[in-house]
């Protein structure tokens, strides 16, 4: 198995000269197999790019699997060249809408009515089947499966883990770490405590040993004082869970929008100063770079 970063840049595509290592357009992660066969992990304005590379070797049949439905997640989608041809199959798959009860079908329609967009999902070409997942599934894929488990964001956000190839890569989509939104000596502190922990050690179980880990990273512990509650991780928190689960290797990513290449490269070099005797292997997400499992 091995993968490639389409894109890494969180909630908002951020291109220009202070981008450029590690990238400026929004999440999406191609999955290959031994075999070729390809897995999408979200669509944001990367999968644009891979969309094009698609093309010149069609006909195409892939899964995208989508984390959930926040803009800088699939704002790729009526970007991507092979929905438009004949003869290409495509299978997404992701979460539903909760408020309307309606699949991942409709969901991903809204951003193609009109007066958003001037192609409307009917008008695409190419064969493409939906599949809304649920907490605790898994789709077999023939080549692969893909389990889910929900995580903590303002939005209903399924982690992915891919097994392939006898390697498993786990991708966290958005992430904040569960927490306590009650104070010691309210009412419902010390149950909901109690939900907390389960949720979190859910986690780190769910994670235990795999491969490669892909995991939300947005924010320092300074940013992340102000805004606890937005749905992201820190560098920080998500090496502890890294260290906990026992994984392979981390790659931290969404980065910041507001991010530069010089300020990500002095967060890197301060944590591998203080994580240099943790014995967690970890990286910065970079857009282009091929990973082999």
């Amino acid at each position: 198995m091995r993968f490639q970063f389409r894109g890494t840049r969180g909630s908002l595509s951020a291109p220009g000269a202070y981008t450029v290592k590690y990238g400026g357009n929004t999440t999406c992660i191609e999955v290959r197999s031994d075999a070729d066969d390809l897995i999408i992990l979200d669509a944001g304005t990367g999968i644009r790019e891979l969309g094009i590379e698609l093309a010149q070797n069609m006909p195409v049949k892939c899964h995208l699997f989508v984390s959930h439905t926040h803009w800088d997640h699939i704002q790729g989608v009526p970007f991507f060249i092979p929905l438009f041809v004949p003869g290409n199959e495509l299978t997404i798959y992701g979460p539903p809408d909760p408020l309307t009860m309606t699949g991942i079908e409709a969901v991903l329609a809204k951003q193609m009515e009109y007066p958003h967009f001037p192609v409307r999902v009917a008008e695409l070409q190419a064969r493409i089947n939906y599949e809304t997942l649920s907490d605790g599934q898994t789709v077999d894929l023939g080549f692969a499966t893909v389990s889910t488990i929900l995580m903590n964001h303002p939005a209903m956000d399924f982690g992915c883990k891919v097994t392939c190839d006898g390697k498993t890569l786990f991708f966290t989509g958005d992430h904040e770490p569960f927490y306590n939104i009650y104070k010691p000596g309210d009412d419902d502190f010390d149950d909901y405590e109690k939900i907390v922990r389960e949720r979190n050690q859910g986690i780190v179980e769910f994670i235990r040993g795999v491969d490669i880990f892909i995991a939300d990273s947005q924010y320092t512990e300074e940013e992340f004082r102000i805004k606890q509650g937005w749905g992201h991780s820190t560098f920080e928190r998500t090496l502890a869970l890294a260290k906990e689960a026992g994984v392979g290797k981390v790659y931290l990513t969404h980065h910041e929008t507001t991010r530069t290449d010089a300020q990500i490269d002095q967060i890197f070099a301060r944590l591998q100063e203080e994580w240099k005797d943790s014995g967690v292997d970890f990286d910065m997400a970079r857009e282009g770079v091929i990973i082999q499992v």
